[in-house]
């Protein structure tokens, strides 16, 4: 057999930029919630007190809110989006490195602080995670994009285990303090990645009012799709990942009352667990440039509801720890390949005109699927036990599967309504 062929130089920078921007999104996100509650814990903040957190997180939510503004207003050096990028994360660095000077304790005047800072860091954050995806969308051509969405992952995973584990043990050793600086210092050194990242393409229509910027990406994305199209392309967005959204939610308590101690669960799904979403991540960026888009999304969406089907055989035969770590595995296995398939399926909906905006209401789309249409899985469970329960989140990708049908049929070479940078859309 011929030897596989070596990817070009241009394809490793490009995938070593993405995944060092992985780096920088996870970075801030893991510093504002497990390093922060961990911190606030060890200090004796009351459990409400810290659960309050959780309203910090809204931005990510809610970024699409001003992501037209980076596509209207874009910093021009390095290039439209690194400008914005350079800009971001050394202000990131600036955060969190002053979040190394709080004094948590029960007084309202340090709790007022705290919750200030959580709220800009997330801002903050939010707004790299919109560049972050608007500049990996607009670099990667079609062929690079699964291998870019595994390459981001691993490196957005890469740093939850540096901060997740090395800042809690820099805690534990040096205090918390020294844990922020050591996060801040490890955002600060992706920094020369993003100088020296590929520069983006010029467009030949660039965006040029804020009008344009607000109403345009849904406009364009409306015309090139077909009204019709345009709202299955959206419901696809929301359903692919529903089962996901059902089972994460459904997970832990699922483990905890099949008498899985809490520790065993913890260190299962945090060790084990993430080391499976590697391998699945990984493997999902090898097997796209392989299958294409279409397959891939049809084949990683059925391993994906087999880590659903894989709860279902551990709440029905009860496997013990044999079984919790066959079905961890599998969950997290398929959740990479997925994941990998997702990011690539999001990128190629979006035209570089307006990639911030799309790629930030595509993903707000997405998110509906792990709040609101899986807010009432815990009722259900309760409801039909936890067998059935399991049986009925590996049948939620059904929905997905019938509208794969017809916008990405598996002998396609496509999805219906992608952008076709040869038909740039206005």
């Amino acid at each position: 057999m011929p030897p596989e062929p070596v990817p070009p130089a241009g394809t490793w920078r490009r995938l070593t930029a993405v995944a060092a921007e992985g780096v920088a999104s996870g970075t801030p996100y893991m510093v504002g919630s497990k390093l922060l509650q961990g911190w606030l814990a060890a200090s004796g903040v009351p459990l409400g007190l810290i659960g309050l957190l959780a309203y910090a997180e809204l931005p990510y939510t809610l970024k699409m809110v001003w992501a037209p503004l980076l596509d209207r207003w874009p910093i021009p050096w390095p290039d439209r989006r690194r400008g914005w990028l350079l800009l971001v994360q050394l202000l990131l660095v600036a955060l969190i490195a002053a979040m190394a000077g709080l004094r948590p304790g029960q007084d309202p005047a340090s709790l007022t602080a705290i919750g200030a800072m959580a709220v800009a860091l997330a801002v903050v954050s939010a707004t790299q995670d919109i560049l972050v995806d608007a500049y990996r969308t607009d670099l990667l051509p079609e062929p690079e994009r699964g291998a870019g969405a595994a390459a981001t992952n691993l490196g957005y995973r890469g740093a939850m285990l540096a901060v997740g584990a090395g800042g809690f043990i820099l805690a534990s050793r040096y205090g918390w303090p020294l844990a922020f600086i050591g996060s801040a210092a490890l955002l600060l050194l992706v920094v020369p990645f993003t100088l020296t990242a590929p520069k983006l393409p010029p467009i030949e229509h660039q965006v040029r009012s804020l009008r344009q910027a607000v109403v345009g990406p849904a406009r364009e994305f409306v015309h090139r799709t077909g009204r019709g199209r345009a709202l299955m392309l959206l419901a696809l967005v929301l359903l692919y990942r529903w089962p996901d959204g059902l089972l994460n939610v459904m997970a832990v308590p699922f483990l905890i009352q099949q008498g899985f101690s809490p520790a065993v669960v913890g260190s299962v799904l945090a060790g084990w667990g993430i080391g499976a979403t590697i391998v699945g991540t990984i493997l999902g960026g090898l097997l796209f440039s392989k299958l294409g888009m279409n397959r891939s999304l049809w084949v990683f969406a059925l391993v994906g509801a087999a880590g659903n089907l894989g709860y279902w055989a551990l709440a029905q035969f009860h496997g013990g720890s044999t079984g919790l770590l066959l079905a961890v595995g599998l969950e997290n296995l398929g959740g990479g390949l997925v994941g990998a398939a997702f990011v690539a399926l999001l990128m190629s909906l979006c035209n570089p005109r307006f990639s911030a905006t799309q790629y930030a209401l595509l993903s707000g789309v997405y998110a509906l699927s792990r709040s609101v249409l899986s807010g009432q899985a815990g009722f259900v469970a309760e409801g039909v036990g936890w067998s059935s329960f399991f049986l009925l989140t590996a049948a939620a990708s059904l929905p997905a599967f019938l509208l794969m049908a017809w916008l990405t049929p598996w002998h396609g070479d496509g999805v219906k309504g992608a952008f076709n940078a040869n038909k740039d859309s206005t």
